[in-house]
């Protein structure tokens, strides 16, 4: 088992930048691939970006390539999103998602064991 909870996010100007963080539970978090998702109002939610269980790979969707930057510190049970020039379409509630046996290459929401409760961020123009 393992709990979720994400904190950083808030209200930015477009162009700024917010760092979003995840701590997980438990003592084993590095046997999880962890992921990025988000979801606007009204909308699905959609993968965002996903890295390896040693932090080695990484991958993105189109939208975050170039701006956003996932990283995690398996010592302190921790991922996080470097998130760069935002724009306001960048507005959602912003979730991470752990997952064991899941590829870092899948965007598929459905993959993922465990969720966090989501923080917002709000980009405005």
């Amino acid at each position: 088992q393992v709990q979720l909870v994400e904190s950083g996010g808030g209200l930015v100007q477009a162009g700024g930048s917010l760092r979003l963080s995840c701590a997980a539970s438990g003592r084993t978090f590095n046997s999880y691939t962890v992921g990025w998702f988000r979801q606007a109002t009204g909308k699905e939610r959609e993968f965002v970006a996903s890295i390896s269980r040693n932090g080695a790979g990484t991958y993105y969707a189109d939208s975050a390539k170039g701006r956003f930057t996932i990283s995690r510190d398996n010592a302190r049970n921790s991922a996080f999103l470097q998130m760069n020039s935002l724009k306001v379409e960048d507005t959602a509630v912003y979730y991470c998602a752990a997952g064991r046996t899941v590829s870092i290459y899948s965007s598929a929401y459905g993959a993922y064991d465990y969720w966090g409760q989501g923080t917002q961020v709000t980009v405005s123009s």
